[in-house]
């Protein structure tokens, strides 16, 4: 990269670290530092959420995904599109949460179930994000030596420094300079700025592929040579695609209802000015993400062509020689024979040509990438000892192949801007994991067992502190966590250490009165259990759990089991016992720790409860009502019916119904409607041939661009307004000598002392 691209690089960067810094004199308190003040508006949260969304670890496995089952499997995610427009609508489970007005999760566990509860989560939760999220550093800094083209290691006075190491302690270095200005304000301000950036960036990018390949003559022959079963165009034909298949959409629509609340706290969950302004937020995310979903497509369309198109056939066969030395030389480090000799045997792999209706078609077994990954697993796999690095070999191979190939198609200028966007969202992803985690330590585990409370200063130095905690767990867990599953696979499993339990948890709490300590205990057991189990299996398989099998002759009756129980689900679930891979994937595990879950909830509430719950208490309504502004409840009429069905509520401007109603118009009348169910439907009578396919995706990606021109118009403008108001909210509220910083959003002793009063009035 020449001076231009550093540049590029440099200065808005520095012009982030500046705001970033800068924030940190509107800092008066906890609150402030840990929700912003709660003055932020939608669209500073709409812009600040999908930035701090979309990560380096993000776009490389969404990539990493497509590879291998392309977008056919996305057009049956349409399915979905009435539940995700219902759920933000409605403001399901956020809206409530806010009522509630915690300011942690923690703090909601404990007023609805116990402190005890509240501890555990908190262990569980912090652990289970710094386990997932820990390898997002080692992600980015991959990326940048692959895309950069940096070596492994570079002579530092004599010793030989890891290039890997002294990039995650970068990343991590700059994450907690955010941090520590400002807190989430920082995060917020920050992440709000580079996702106004990133628009442009991404209309960059996509022109440039549109620009640069033919929609007709590459790409179209590179995604319709494909066996059958396994088709990247036709979603009917999709029922031998295996780990990102119909099931994993199952998976993802059970995950969408029932995990609504069990992130709650983290991000800007909090920092709304109102409960109608999160909203909002969440209203908007329809079209936040659309360009930079569609600007993932496209990428993925562009290296799958750069790969499989035979005119690409030369290009292909040095990146994949270069790719796998590369890989070779970082996960076999200790054994250089050993990479040099993959090295080799790459090099002496010929070109890979598969020609559309001439070759035999590409498969997920059979394809240009097979020749290399068996090379290197006839040198790794065949020793049970190297078997793990073969699993790591494999994973890297294809997250790797993203920044290869654009480093060797991309043009200088383009790389200096590609660099910028992926800095900015390395940066806006890992300083809010980061945070998360601190936060999440100090609310719900430090402070519930002190027996006096912090000062405010003392309060921001130990929030503070922890985070240099939670960036050393991550920088030595991004030096030692080896990689053995695709990106989205190792998310869900880690994640679900959490999550097999806390659905039923935060959505029974604040939606249900059986729910009891006991049932929210059960299911956090049981759910946590079942995915600690599946890690464990998943990590030793190779080179514990099989030859364990294997040495007693145990193998066989188990595989025999694990089909049999499988066979009713089969093509799309399919347990074979596999000697390098445990055979239940990790979005299986996760599912069966969701049933257990929801399960072992609702069988423990209903054995132990006593009376119902309270919620009206806890939701601060009626009697509990302390604001000053006591809600109305619209009558259910003929003509309030379908307000109420999209959630519009008196609180809606007549700006917002707008919003409100365009959201629905599109949601449902032309994703649902029209691109799905009408699809559907012509399909099931007179079945498309493969040319109209094609152009249902062309089509996607003509109204795909057109709709992310119209949110970048949109966005940019409204954010920036926002942005400007809340920095003037907080300086009013810093000017002010009578505002103690006291934020909306802390059930305080005296708010408690009140409810009691209230009852007692209430019953007298």
């Amino acid at each position: 990269m020449n001076i231009w691209g550093w540049l590029i690089v440099a200065i808005p960067l520095a012009f982030i670290l500046y705001l970033a810094i800068n924030a940190r004199r509107y800092i008066r308190g906890a609150a402030d530092f840990l929700a912003a003040g709660r003055v932020a508006g939608r669209y500073v949260i709409a812009v600040g959420d999908m930035e701090s969304a979309l990560g380096v670890i993000t776009l490389v496995m969404m990539i990493e995904r497509q590879y291998q089952c392309g977008g056919a499997i996305g057009f049956w995610g349409n399915i979905g599109v009435p539940l995700s427009l219902l759920i933000s609508l409605t403001g399901y489970c956020v809206y409530r949460f806010r009522e509630t007005k915690a300011l942690s999760m923690g703090q909601f566990l404990e007023m609805r179930y116990s402190r005890g509860l509240r501890i555990l989560a908190a262990v569980l939760r912090t652990a289970s994000e710094m386990l997932c999220n820990c390898i997002g550093p080692a992600v980015a800094a991959r990326f940048f030596i692959y895309f950069l083209g940096l070596p492994h290691t570079f002579n530092l006075f004599g010793w030989q420094c890891p290039t890997f190491m002294l990039l995650v302690a970068g990343v991590l270095i700059l994450c907690e300079i955010i941090i520590w200005s400002g807190g989430r304000l920082s995060l917020l301000v920050t992440d709000c700025l580079q996702g106004l950036m990133c628009y442009p960036i991404f209309v960059i990018i996509s022109v440039f592929l549109l620009v640069e390949l033919s929609w007709e003559n590459e790409i179209v022959p590179v995604i319709s040579n494909r066996a059958a079963g396994e088709s990247f165009l036709n979603p009917f034909d999709v029922s031998e695609l295996r780990d990102f298949n119909i099931f994993a959409m199952i998976v993802t629509w059970t995950s969408q209802v029932l995990q609504r609340a069990s992130w709650i706290g983290n991000d800007t969950s909090g920092c709304g000015r109102t409960p109608h302004e999160q909203k909002m937020a969440g209203v908007l995310g329809t079209w936040r993400n659309g360009f930079s979903y569609m600007m993932m497509g496209l990428l993925a369309l562009g290296i799958m062509t750069y790969m499989w198109h035979p005119d690409f056939a030369e290009s292909a066969r040095t990146i994949r020689t270069e790719l796998s030395g590369k890989v070779a030389e970082e996960v076999a480090a200790d054994a250089p024979e050993t990479a040099e000799e993959i090295r080799r045997k790459a090099a002496e792999i010929p070109q890979q040509i598969r020609r559309y209706q001439v070759d035999r078609p590409i498969s997920r077994t059979d394809n240009p990438d097979t020749p290399y990954l068996d090379s290197a697993r006839s040198i790794l796999a065949e020793n049970p000892e190297t078997r793990g690095i073969f699993q790591e070999f494999r994973t890297l191979y294809h997250q790797m192949m993203l920044p290869v190939v654009l480093r060797h198609h991309f043009p200088a200028c383009l790389i200096g801007i590609f660099t910028l966007l992926m800095i900015m969202l390395m940066l806006s992803t890992d300083d809010s994991r980061v945070f998360n985690a601190a936060a999440t330590i100090i609310q719900d585990f430090v402070l519930p067992l002190r027996k006096t409370p912090f000062t405010p200063e003392q309060h921001l130095r130990w929030l503070k502190v922890t985070s240099i905690f939670v960036v050393l767990c991550f920088f030595f867990g991004s030096l030692f966590m080896a990689q053995m599953d695709y990106l989205a696979m190792f998310m869900s499993i880690t994640t679900a250490i959490w999550l097999g339990g806390a659905g039923p948890v935060m959505v029974g709490g604040l939606y249900t009165r059986f729910g009891t300590t006991f049932g929210a205990y059960s299911a956090i057991v049981c759910g946590s259990g079942v995915s600690l189990a599946g890690i464990f299996l998943q990590r030793c398989w190779g080179s514990m759990v099989y030859p364990f099998l294997e040495e007693r002759n145990w193998h066989i009756p188990v595989g025999n089991f694990l089909e049999k129980v499988s066979g009713p689900f089969q093509p799309y679930i399919v347990w074979e016992m596999n000697p390098d891979k445990f055979p239940i994937n990790s979005y299986e595990i996760y599912f069966l720790s969701m049933l257990i879950g929801v399960a072992a909830y609702v069988i423990g509430s209903y054995l132990t409860l006593k009376e119902p719950f309270n919620l009206e208490r806890l939701l601060h309504r009626g009697i509990y009502n302390l604001d000053g502004n006591p809600k109305t409840a619209e009558r259910w009429t003929i003509h309030s019916v379908w307000r109420k069905i999209i959630g519009i509520t008196p609180e809606y401007t007549k700006t917002d119904r707008f919003i409100a109603y365009l959201v629905v118009a599109w949601s449902l009348g032309y994703s649902l409607i029209i691109m799905f169910l009408g699809v559907l439907i012509w399909n099931l009578v007179a079945p498309w041939p493969e040319r109209w396919w094609t152009a249902y995706r062309w089509w996607g990606i003509c109204v795909g661009v057109l709709t992310g021109l119209v949110s970048t118009f949109w966005f940019l403008p409204c954010g920036i307004r926002d942005m400007i108001r809340m920095f003037r909210d907080l300086k009013t509220r810093v000017d002010n000598p009578l505002d103690d910083g006291r934020v909306e959003g802390h059930v305080s002793l005296a708010d408690q002392a009140a409810f009691a009063a209230q009852e007692k009035k209430q019953e007298q």
